[in-house]
């Protein structure tokens, strides 16, 4: 039987409507994995590391009677899972690298009339693929501010109104400060934030510029593509200046409602940058009930790390937009207004 294999760009292509099966283990599938992709292991997590050690020591042969012993009792009900899967008789499968493991299961699979495709390089070949087109330049605008500004709340505003945008801190389950976690799912990695990112960057028309939020490099454990962050280091970013009166009724509604003790952790995280007295002043504060208090001096040092991060961009790049306003549809007017502006 010959397997056929296809390049990453023909794979996601079909990927549009052919299921995508993913046979490695089931670790491997968890750390990261195209979205929307089922996993069908060919072997679970130790059947996979007797196998490599079974390999190791004493080559390919004994590795693949290895793997045949481990894996024979459950083709029966890998196959069922893959007719279920299977759109119409066919699907997508890859593994690692495109080797024996695709290739075994593509032949299991094609004992149930399965037509299917295997991915040329596996699941490595992918991830090259997504993070040089993730490093294309392309139109993009980065809206700024300092935190509370509502820059999540304007990007959304500007969705609904038909702009296109990227919300990072939603794929990366995190708002971006220590108090970023509260309320979120659990991160995902940082490998499957990119493969995540990158099923968003695709569905962007490239000849229209989209949106994306002023980011450090990472958003809570989760790291931003290197390409893709140096992108937004070079292009436009306007920059949305309200005070800190206008932020903070916005904060205290956003996070009031968590429980005290999260808070303190959160504030002592930040510790060594608040110094000794601001954090001990920000912790009493919470067990007060003083929250805007506690926010206000939190604001403090985020205010300043952001204003010194904005001077290490290139200042021609800086559009600053006053606002005397925290209402996000009269906000987002004014960044597209100072859009209008950029040149392209």
């Amino acid at each position: 039987m010959t397997i056929g294999k296809i390049p990453a760009e023909r794979f996601l292509e079909l990927s549009e409507s052919i299921p995508v099966c993913d046979v490695r283990s089931p670790s491997e599938f968890i750390s990261g994995h195209i979205p929307g992709a089922i996993n069908i292991p060919l072997f679970n997590d130790a059947e996979r590391e007797a196998v490599g050690i079974r390999y190791k020591r004493e080559g390919r042969i004994p590795a693949i009677l290895e793997g045949l012993r481990l894996s024979a009792s459950m083709m029966t009900e890998k196959l069922s899972q893959a007719l279920k899967a299977a759109d119409k008789g066919k699907l997508l499968v890859h593994c690692w690298r495109g080797g024996m493991r695709s290739e075994a299961m593509a032949w299991l699979f094609s004992l149930g009339d399965i037509e299917t495709e295997v991915l040329e390089g596996g699941y490595k070949a992918y991830r090259n693929y997504i993070l040089d087109r993730l490093s294309e330049k392309r139109k993009m605008i980065v809206l700024g501010g300092l935190t509370g500004s509502s820059k999540t709340h304007i990007l959304r505003y500007l969705k609904s109104e038909g702009n296109q945008i990227i919300d990072l801190e939603g794929l990366a389950n995190h708002k971006g400060s220590a108090f970023g976690a509260l309320g979120e799912l659990p991160q995902p990695s940082t490998e499957h934030f990119a493969n995540l990112l990158y099923n968003e960057w695709k569905r962007n028309d490239s000849n229209l510029p989209f949106w994306v939020e002023d980011e450090s490099r990472s958003i809570g454990s989760v790291f931003i593509p290197d390409g893709f962050y140096e992108t937004m280091q070079e292009v436009p970013v306007i920059v949305l200046m309200m005070a800190v009166k206008l932020r903070l009724p916005r904060l205290i509604q956003e996070y009031s409602i968590y429980p005290p003790e999260l808070l303190k952790a959160a504030i002592t995280r930040i510790s060594k940058r608040l110094g000794g007295d601001n954090t001990r002043d920000a912790i009493n504060a919470v067990e007060q009930g003083d929250y805007s208090k506690a926010i206000e001096i939190s604001l403090g040092y985020y205010d300043k790390a952001y204003q010194f991060g904005l001077k290490k961009k290139n200042s021609n790049n800086l559009i600053y937009v006053d606002t005397e306003t925290d209402d996000i549809a009269a906000n987002a007017q004014k960044v597209l207004d100072a859009a209008c502006k950029i040149s392209w």
